[in-house]
């Protein structure tokens, strides 16, 4: 079976600006609110990314009319011919289950695959179940799939266990829909959630937010309208390149990103004495002379992202001393770790927490990416590594990051993708 790798000769500085894509997890929630009207919903600063083209494909076996050109995107969906979500084309992406809210308040019925994309651990989708069921929705499990039915959803007061942010999303689409008053609170607060408010405030959508969008007041109406609407742009891709930045001898600035959405990464930055600086062109940061280790954990936003958990990581190896990294959002996500041990990196992993040894220098060798950000990791410590890397099982990366081998050889990277009979 064919796939693809990417190549990469380490050890070139990389200076130069690069200009930040839209986000993919603004953008995939985005779509799936086209099943809420009847009208067209106009996307603009869509990423050409895997994912999105997988949710394209997912809402036109729904019956959906869609365009897709240039960062735009024509959605039109003027009545639902089936309420199956293809398994062929959701498997690989966790995004399938935006699609459950808002088929079923559209349709009252939906038949959506279990979520694929990222192995890395529990994504809380029974918070999503939960409080569809509390809406009216009789939900059940059958082999891969997820089923629901209902006459139509009602308002609830509802309090998520834990943070989600695509659960904030399901049920905040379901909502809109629904016949009565709906509250829900402990609710993700990432830019990607408000974002979809701003979305769906324009489709005709009555929410109010409170305690600093921790609580989200919704007052159900029975038809949305069509819409317009840019996707605001994509923090982790910013945050990724701002990491790069800080890595050998480079110096990079990064535009187009909204710095307010990367302040956590920033404050880590400065706590690591790595100097950047923003300025009308954006933000542009360069290698440090002495950086010191740090202790890093990831929390929800406005907290340390764990999208850039892995990215972190792998900059933390050219570390002077010991630096911690902690995983609180999901299990199993250092699965990176394994793989720069084998370029050289003093790495140790216990339960939830990494502890990085550094300053170690990395040789290039074969690693495969196990997923998306952890792919990113990879192909940033082969940019650094003496001799050649190369990062097996590509396609994660493409899931999530437009056109980065390109963007990175503009700023100097030697690095290409190859087809593979090997991945």
């Amino acid at each position: 079976m064919q796939s693809q790798l990417i190549r990469i000769q380490g050890g070139r500085p990389l200076r130069g600006s690069v200009t930040v894509a839209g986000a993919k997890n603004a953008a995939l929630p985005e779509l799936a609110a086209a099943l809420l009207t009847e009208d067209a919903l106009m996307l603009n600063n869509v990423p050409d990314v895997a994912d999105i083209h997988v949710m394209l494909r997912a809402l036109e076996g729904l019956g959906a009319e869609a365009e897709f050109d240039a960062g735009k995107v024509s959605l039109r969906l003027p009545s639902v011919a089936s309420s199956l979500v293809p398994p062929e084309i959701v498997r690989t992406s966790r995004a399938s289950i935006l699609l459950l809210g808002p088929l079923l308040a559209r349709a009252g019925e939906a038949r959506v695959s279990l979520p694929g994309g990222c192995p890395i651990g529990d994504r809380k989708f029974d918070f999503h179940l939960i409080g569809l069921e509390r809406m009216g929705a009789e939900i059940r499990i059958e082999k891969d799939h997820i089923v629901g039915r209902t006459q139509r959803l009602k308002g609830i007061d509802f309090s998520f266990p834990g943070v989600t942010v695509t659960g904030t999303e399901n049920l905040l689409m379901a909502a809109v829909l629904a016949e009565g008053d709906t509250q829900l609170r402990n609710c993700a607060r990432e830019p990607e959630v408000e974002d979809l408010i701003t979305l769906l405030r324009s489709m005709g959508a009555r929410i109010e937010s409170d305690d600093g969008g921790r609580c989200l007041r919704v007052r159900g109406t029975g038809r949305l309208c069509g819409a317009s609407h840019r996707v605001i742009a994509d923090r982790i891709e910013m945050g990724t390149y701002l990491i790069a930045g800080a890595l050998g001898e480079n110096d990079i600035t990064v535009k187009g990103g909204d710095p307010g959405h990367v302040m956590s990464l920033l404050g880590t930055l400065e706590r690591a004495q790595i100097p950047w600086i923003q300025d009308e062109n954006g933000i542009r940061v360069s290698a440090a002379a002495s950086p010191r280790p740090l202790d890093v954990e990831t929390l929800p936003f406005p907290g340390f992202p764990t999208d850039l958990q892995a990215q972190m990581t792998t900059l933390l190896t050219q570390v002077p001393g010991v630096s911690r990294v902690k995983e609180n959002i999901f299990d199993n996500r250092f699965q990176h770790t394994v793989e720069l041990c084998r370029m050289g990196a003093d790495i140790s992993v216990n339960g939830d927490t990494a502890q990085i040894h550094g300053s170690t220098p990395l040789k290039g060798c074969f690693m495969r990416a196990t997923d998306l950000r952890a792919s990113a990791a990879l192909v940033l410590g082969g940019l650094i590594a003496s001799g050649e890397t190369v990062v097996g099982n590509a396609k994660q990366l493409f899931r999530g990051y437009e056109r980065l081998p390109e963007k990175l050889a503009g700023l100097g990277a030697l690095i290409r993708v190859e087809e593979s009979h090997h991945g």
